[in-house]
């Protein structure tokens, strides 16, 4: 029977409130509970998962809308018993916290006249108008929300760049400006290196591979998803070239993306082979065949990150040999497959390009929604895609929908690896090895019950510093049984190894093209300069989680207590926008 509570005027954020919904659908007697703000899209979402009924149209944006699926009225109760100590510790936790409070851009910017960065993490539909508030008064912007009009994106990024200002996202993830790991980070080393990236797990490989090879990182500058399409023509990774090639602090330049525009491409590329000082370039399912004379290009995330530290250092590294594998397998008849199940959507497009490399796929093929490879029973899937993530938390920090996809897989007769991988840092579960470890040796153990040999082959992105503990992480997936490697690539040709299929390393001595492009290296502005030369002093405009992560690496912040525009009302909110604009 489905029960729906309206708490009116009670807003929280979107993923407190995932969190919570997961964690009571597992109290005995509950089929299922979904807790949301009661927006428009919202209800659209519990009217595809079941959990709909007609009172939840009365709901303002900014009520609290609880649908609970329960077998009676006394778990009912149960459940609202946990609703509200899961709220009143949210209201002690936010009492206790140190981080100043405010509720407008004018008290925000009073509190910290200093700031320079904008941190904005709301619903998408929202974000382009508070990005526009932190722009006009003189803010750098990270926005890590998503579901953002390009129109949006190109309209802020032309205002950002008029100011003097520079805007990484939307749907940018990642971040490290001046030791500081912004969003879903992890914690590096200091060095030389500086990166622009339009990949939130890719920067995050990198800059955790730089790490574990002993050299350290300057800044890590996200641009967002779109920003090498011919729409937006590359405006924050230009600008954030510059600002690295300016930057007294870097010496190697990276850049890291997916398959970029031509056109914006040539453009990257001209500028980076004029900065003066040596760079990596990654734009992920190319496989280079030549360099520049300042400008590497790399294959894999892992080589660009080798190539990077080889660049910082001076000097060849030793690249550790792949792990040796037993030479008798154990695996069934018709045990051919992978299915590779990803949280980082970077690390899943590494491993769908390295398999169909190595499988021979038809590059040009189109795939199911969510998955990244689909050929002859292989399979490579982006869990972290907006398909799987509707209503429900990224699986970086809630593991649920990537355990439920290992017990399907692992019942599968043809499936004989399992590919995966474990992003640590700021942002992610605090523990996830521990659950994700479980599910692993039992789908192990399950498999063996049936006289098949099941390896699941995977890496962790993260460092020694990170919170969640690396080696611990690291000691729980080795004792579940799992085959652990130091590196996606690494991990992926593992995988393809088991079930003989060999991946050729290529040399990294590629010939030089002497034809250097030529591009004008404008200096940045004053403002972008001075952001990357200390810690940056932050307004937090959305999950408060941000806010605390930036407290503990000593930056300075000040959370904006932000609630929808006109009470959630989108016709009013869009009056109210367009008389802001006149």
């Amino acid at each position: 029977m489905l029960h729906t509570i309206i708490k009116p005027n009670l807003y929280q954020d979107s993923v407190s409130l995932m969190l919570m919904s997961n964690k009571l659908s597992s109290i005995e007697g509950v089929n299922q509970v979904s807790v949301m703000m009661g927006t428009p899209a919202n209800i659209d979402i519990m009217k595809n998962t079941g959990m709909y009924a007609p009172e939840l149209d009365k709901a303002a944006p900014s009520d609290l809308c609880i649908a609970i699926d329960a077998e009676n009225g006394e778990i009912v109760s149960t459940v609202l018993e946990e609703v509200e100590q899961f709220l009143k510790n949210q209201a002690t936790a936010s009492a206790g916290n140190k981080v100043e409070k405010v509720r407008t851009w004018d008290r925000a910017v009073k509190a910290m006249p200093d700031a320079n960065l904008a941190m904005i993490s709301i619903p998408g539909k929202y974000a382009a108008d508070e990005a526009m508030s932190a722009l006009e008064n003189g803010l750098h912007v990270f926005m890590f929300s998503d579901n953002v009009a390009i129109e949006d994106e190109k309209r802020i990024k032309n205002f950002a760049k008029e100011k003097g200002l520079v805007v990484m996202g939307p749907d940018c993830g990642t971040a490290v400006i001046s030791g500081v790991p912004i969003a879903f980070s992890n914690i590096v080393n200091k060095g030389k290196i500086g990166l622009v990236g339009a990949s939130g797990t890719g920067i995050q490989e990198v800059i955790t591979l730089i790490d574990k090879m002993g050299a350290g990182i300057s800044h890590a500058l996200g641009t967002g998803g779109r920003d090498l399409s011919e729409e937006i023509e590359a405006i924050t990774m230009l600008e954030g070239i510059r600002a690295l090639a300016n930057n007294a602090d870097t010496e190697v330049v990276v850049v890291i993306s997916k398959p970029p525009a031509q056109k914006v491409r040539e453009q990257v590329v001209a500028l980076l082979a004029n900065i003066g000082k040596p760079a990596v370039a990654i734009f992920m399912g190319e496989k280079p065949e030549s360099h520049l004379p300042t400008v590497k290009f790399a294959h894999t995330l892992e080589e660009a990150a080798i190539m990077a530290v080889e660049l910082a250092k001076g000097s060849k590294l030793e690249v550790a040999p792949e792990a040796a594998l037993p030479a008798d397998l154990g695996l069934a008849a018709g045990q051919t497959k992978i299915c590779g199940l990803y949280t980082g959507g970077t690390l899943a497009y590494e491993a769908a390009t390295i398999m169909k490399e190595a499988l021979h796929a038809d590059k040009g093929k189109k795939y199911d929604e969510g998955y990244l490879l689909q050929y002859d029973g292989h399979e490579v899937i982006d869990l972290g895609d907006d398909m799987y993530t509707q209503g429900r938390p990224h699986p970086m920090i809630d593991g649920t929908t990537r355990f439920q996809f290992i017990e399907k897989a692992a019942k599968q007769s043809d499936v004989a690896v399992i590919l995966f991988d474990l992003v640590l840092g700021y942002g992610a579960h605090e523990d996830m090895a521990t659950p994700l470890s479980k599910v692993v040796k039992k789908a192990i153990e399950a498999a063996a019950n049936e006289g098949r040999k099941l390896y699941f082959v995977g890496s962790i992105c993260g460092t020694k510093n990170d919170p969640q503990g690396y080696d611990a992480q690291l000691k729980l997936m080795q004792e579940a049984g799992a085959i652990m490697t130091d590196s996606n690539f690494s991990a992926i040709r593992t995988a393809l190894r088991i079930v003989g299929h060999e991946v050729q390393v290529g040399s990294r001595e590629l010939p030089v093209d002497t034809n250097l492009p030529s591009a004008a290296v404008a200096a940045p502005s004053d403002a972008l300069k001075q952001l990357l030369d200390s810690k940056p002093c932050v307004i937090n405009v959305g999950l408060s989680s941000f806010a605390d992560n930036l407290e503990t690496e000593g930056c300075r912040v000040v959370q904006f207590d932000w609630r929808p525009v006109a009470g959630g009302n989108e016709k009013l909110r869009k009056i109210l926008s367009i008389l802001n604009k006149m």
